[in-house]
């Protein structure tokens, strides 16, 4: 029996593997069992396909022996196994290419990384890291011979003949001592049902297990025990029409953590050039970290029910980060670890299907079950507002989702359809007003001037509204206008100017702009408003003055927006400051026609004392 090479340089090799490619070393488990299922899978092929062994009664099964007295653990199926020449070339060639290629490869670019697992296939070499002596035991389907290949993974490996009663493969893995847990029932358990649940063959866990002896007596002996520690069962796997709505209940339960039942599910298997599977739930209440930074993605990537990863926020965009559910692939390209997914044509098509899969069926649950829409939008409707400012390809859909309170009722929500359908003959534009709170919103004069007159205005004072609502722009071409922009009339007030009015107060918006000096960028007369003296409102070019106090309570940077003054020609006070003379006077009722109008629309005053002592002075 001589002793050979491994056809590449190993010792660098395998320590690039075990120090660099594998950020967690329990991931051994993982590739091992995905091996096991691999020869279970061909074997199933062979036993479906070809004459020779369609006789045999196949049931694949993997086998996982624990001994922590011993510091091993075995793992053994009964699939297509190996004979010498395939033990030889699949574990005694590292990295076919050779260790320099392989290790550019790994810092190359997302093309190259697309497929290296493929490759290279040195998954198996992860048991390293925590195995200082590995044998392999194997016999392939169709002969009577069995090899058994051994290494301690750094001088090299030897191949000898040996015994095995049937095909298939057995891995004995001698743990070092730092990694004896690996030997330990709990902690396989739950690798198990971490990476390997849904594995489609079922897996037996056989250990030790020691019965309790009450004190005074002799101990019993230990015995040996076997139990099935995988489900096997991938519930997205089966069809839709075998499945029952408490099945899809019960899965969600267990994959979420959750105790209630989901508001609704969506599952989908697609054919053709691209396979797949998912399975997305939407859960009853919004995730309790739904608005941290850290938030945990709910969705878990499975590549042929074997389980990838549960901790990557690219699967589906940020603002659907509220979904529970389960991604499968059958031609996903990972990269050499397994650990890092690439962004590649294959993830990214998975990602656009599933997203316009995921917005359909809200929709349609708008009209289906209009009682579980509002209760989406009452836990979901500020993340799909978030998809408005940055899906843009999906923009159509999200607009048919938001909800909005508006004018029309303001105790429901509305649709933009539905407000489209409400539009009186002469309107040209859809109204709305955003605000730092709702109660500031409802009762800004510029709103009550439209409402009078027979507009509805959407009701906006989620602070994501700031920035959302400039991007929209339109509506199946009716344009969105923010009614305290200064063009936001569309004309439609011109039959209430008032010429005499106007005329009596000629000179009063100079005047006023003289004494607020650079507070204002103009003063302007203005026919929209029927009770307030005043409004505040910024120019087409100007970032709105809510957008500029967002951004500097966030402690960014942001201009002093100088608003535009409207004020009311037929008011009092307006009326007042035309007829005097009095620059303290006029000084005086500028600063309360500005501030009062800040105040209006719920903003902070620059100098509250002054305005107090102001609206004293002329009270008295």
């Amino acid at each position: 029996m001589a002793k050979k090479e491994f056809k590449a340089e190993v010792d660098k090799l395998l320590k690039l593997i075990i120090h660099s490619l594998y950020s967690h070393n329990e991931i051994f488990l993982r590739e091992l069992i995905s091996n096991a299922g691999d020869a279970l899978d061909k074997m199933k092929f062979l036993n479906l396909t070809d004459e020779a062994f369609k006789h045999e009664q196949f049931e694949g099964r993997i086998d996982i022996y624990l001994n922590e007295k011993e510091k091993s653990l075995i793992i053994s199926d009964n699939g297509i196994g190996m004979d010498e020449n395939d033990l030889n070339e699949n574990l005694g060639k590292i990295a076919h290419s050779g260790t320099k290629l392989f290790a550019e490869k790994l810092t190359g670019d997302a093309q190259k990384d697309s497929n290296l697992i493929g490759q290279f296939g040195v998954g198996f070499y992860s048991v390293f890291m925590v195995a200082h002596n590995v044998e392999v035991i194997s016999r392939k389907a169709g002969s009577d011979k069995a090899f058994k290949w051994t290494s301690d993974g750094q001088s090299g490996y030897t191949v000898e003949d040996a015994q095995r009663d049937a095909h298939g493969t057995t891995i004995i893995c001698h743990l070092n001592d730092e990694h004896v847990e690996y030997a330990q029932q709990y902690r396989v358990t739950s690798l198990i049902e971490k990476y390997s649940n849904f594995i489609a063959f079922p897996i037996f866990l056989h250990y030790e297990e020691q019965e309790y002896t009450p004190e005074g007596e002799e101990p019993k002996p230990a015995t040996m025990v076997e139990k099935q520690a995988n489900s096997a069962k991938a519930i997205w796997k089966r069809s839709k029409s075998e499945l029952s709505q408490e099945e899809y209940n019960d899965f969600y339960q267990t994959l979420s953590g959750e105790s209630e039942e989901p508001l609704f599910h969506m599952h989908t298997q697609a054919e053709g050039s691209l396979e797949y599977t998912t399975l997305f739930y939407i859960p009853a209440k919004a995730p309790y970290d739904l608005y941290r930074a850290d938030y945990r993605p709910g969705v878990k990537l499975y590549v042929k029910r074997v389980f990838i990863t549960d901790d990557d926020k690219e699967l589906l965009p940020i603002y659907l980060r509220f979904i529970r559910g389960v991604i499968d692939s059958e031609d996903l390209p990972l990269n050499v670890s397994r650990e890092i997914l690439q962004q590649n044509r294959i993830l990214t098509n998975i990602k656009g299907a599933s997203v316009k899969k995921i917005l359909t069926e809200i929709k349609k649950l708008a009209s289906d079950n209009p009682t579980k829409f509002e209760q989406f939008v009452e836990h979901y409707n500020r993340p799909m507002k978030e998809g408005l400012y940055s899906d843009f390809v999906n923009k159509a859909d999200l607009l048919e989702i938001v909800r909005f309170k508006s004018t029309n009722d303001e105790s429901a929500w509305t649709s933009l359809a539905q407000y489209k359908e409400r539009m009186n003959s002469e309107q040209k534009s859809i109204y709305y007003l955003c605000g730092d709170n709702a109660e500031a919103v409802r009762h800004n004069p510029l709103v009550q001037a439209y409402k009078k007159r027979g507009f509805e205005v959407l009701l906006l004072s989620d602070e994501m509204d700031q920035m959302v609502m400039p991007m929209v722009q339109d509506y199946q071409g009716i344009a969105l206008k923010a009614i305290n922009k200064a063009d936001a009339d569309d004309g439609i007030f011109d039959d209430a100017k008032d010429e005499e009015a106007i005329q009596a107060v000629e000179g009063v918006a100079e005047k006023l702009k003289e004494a607020l000096g650079d507070r204002v960028k103009e003063v302007r007369l203005s026919a929209r408003l029927d009770d307030a003296p005043s409004a505040v409102v910024s120019s087409d070019d100007d970032m709105s003055l809510q957008m500029s106090r967002m951004f500097q309570m966030m402690g960014q940077e942001a201009p002093e927006v100088q608003p535009i003054l409207e004020i009311n020609p037929k008011h009092a006070l307006v009326q007042s400051v035309a007829k005097s003379e009095d620059k303290e006077l006029i000084a005086d009722y500028a600063i309360l026609l500005l501030d009062g109008a800040y105040l209006a629309e719920g903003a902070p005053l620059k100098e509250p004392a002054r305005f107090s002592q102001l609206m004293f002075k002329y009270i008295k």
